[in-house]
């Protein structure tokens, strides 16, 4: 998921600030691509108050410049940024899924079947998945304990935490029951979450148990289809910072349960795990004002991001937004949502930034009548399934390998005793 940057400070008298085109050149990149910095949160911008650009501060650009240079040179004994994987393939703006469309088997099969891809290669019809009696008694006992206020990420690392000690046979790494684990983690996670309204019965997939966790409203079998959907999408997308700190968990033989731990963790800082929350704050903006201008207006006045906008691996448009914009259209209650999603796209096309999953996703939640957070529940479950396939991956491969060197840049030594 996207970031998110704090508002700037003001700044101080005489910092030096340089336009768009200056930053681009001492970068190296296109002008739009600044742009996609400062909807990353690497760069922060200011509306210049004479010109009809914006600026930014120097200091900060040519420090960005420096990370790329030292990032491109790759010291020696630096964890390198390549991890051998056959999961997950990004390039010309589609990602695969070993070696399919994930957007074509996402929007065939349900996210229970698109995690058995991933898993195992296969992808056997109708699978389901199914909580132990025992982890999900112990998942919903711990959560209930957490304090009223406390938000879903929070309520999720205490359940995989009960559910691992629940299961004796966690520190077996053999593919067969890592595998086991899996499938029963995943709707352990789920079924811990406080329910939004009384459980139906329904068809046994993970997104009508989701669905209950959501929203106060009835199941429509269409919306329940988009969730479905959103969950098979997100439930890998190469190594992002969660996946990246699932992967060296695994690589010290951390059992399934502390891997996803891991995952948990990394994502809940607001650089990776917040931008659902902030777009669908933005969208209930919109809607409340009639309009994305003077929000989008007010966003860049304060040289902060405007969410939703942006991915640092695609030049167009996040085809897992497309996807689940294509399906949103289906549904009549996601009109008003919709509409605000595309005017927010609209004003923000000079930037050269498409919308990106985060702002599909915030569609969906403010349509059918969810949370702010509920974007971050559904990404963390859905990514559940995927880092525990980088998990198994990471177990065939040399323990403890990615182990960097560290480069000391302190005083040397030898300095007298304190």
């Amino acid at each position: 998921m996207s970031d998110h940057a704090a508002d700037d400070p003001p700044a101080a008298e005489g910092t030096r600030r340089l336009t768009t085109q200056e930053a681009a050149r001492l970068l190296g990149v296109k002008p739009a691509t600044v742009y996609a910095y400062v909807s990353r949160g690497q760069l922060s911008s200011r509306r210049d108050p004479v010109g009809r650009g914006s600026s930014f501060d120097a200091r900060e650009v040519e420090a960005l410049a420096g990370r790329s240079r030292r990032e491109a040179a790759g010291p020696p004994g630096e964890l390198s940024v390549h991890v051998r994987t056959s999961l997950t393939l990004i390039e010309a703006d589609r990602y695969f899924f070993r070696g399919v469309d994930a957007v074509e088997l996402a929007s065939r099969y349900a996210y229970e079947e698109v995690a058995e891809w991933l898993w195992t290669g296969s992808l056997p019809h109708g699978a389901r998945f199914a909580a132990p009696p025992e982890a999900l008694a112990a998942a919903r006992r711990a959560v209930a304990a957490l304090p009223e206020h406390s938000g879903p990420l929070d309520r999720l690392r205490v359940a995989v935490t009960a559910a691992a000690v629940a299961d004796p046979l966690r520190f077996d790494l053999s593919e067969e029951a890592v595998l086991g684990s899996a499938r029963s983690l995943v709707p352990t996670l789920v079924g811990a979450l406080p329910e939004a309204a009384p459980a139906r019965v329904g068809d046994g997939r993970l997104a009508w148990e989701l669905w209950s966790r959501l929203t106060a409203l009835d199941p429509d079998p269409a919306a329940l289809d988009v969730l479905d959907l959103a969950l098979a999408l997100l439930v890998d997308h190469d190594l992002a910072a969660s996946t990246l700190a699932v992967r060296v968990a695994a690589s010290a033989r951390a059992h399934p349960y502390a891997v996803v731990s891991a995952g948990l963790g990394a994502l809940e800082g607001p650089l990776h795990g917040a931008a659902g929350r902030l777009a669908h704050r933005m969208l209930t903006e919109v809607l409340e004002r009639g309009g994305a201008a003077p929000v989008v207006a007010e966003y860049l006045r304060a040289g902060r991001r405007v969410p939703g906008l942006g991915h640092r691996l695609y030049r167009g448009e996040d085809p897992r937004a497309r996807a689940l914009f294509g399906r949103l259209e289906g549904l009549p209650q996601a009109g008003p949502a919709l509409g605000a999603a595309r005017d927010v796209a609209t004003v923000m096309a000079r930037h050269g930034l498409h919308p990106n999953v985060d702002l599909a996703l915030a569609v969906l939640t403010v349509s059918c009548a969810m949370p702010a957070e509920a974007g971050e529940t559904v990404f963390a479950v859905a990514r559940t399934a995927g880092w525990i396939a980088h998990a198994l991956e990471e177990y065939q491969e040399r323990p403890l390998r990615m182990r960097p060197s560290g480069h000391y840049d302190g005083p040397r030594p030898p300095r007298p005793l304190p």
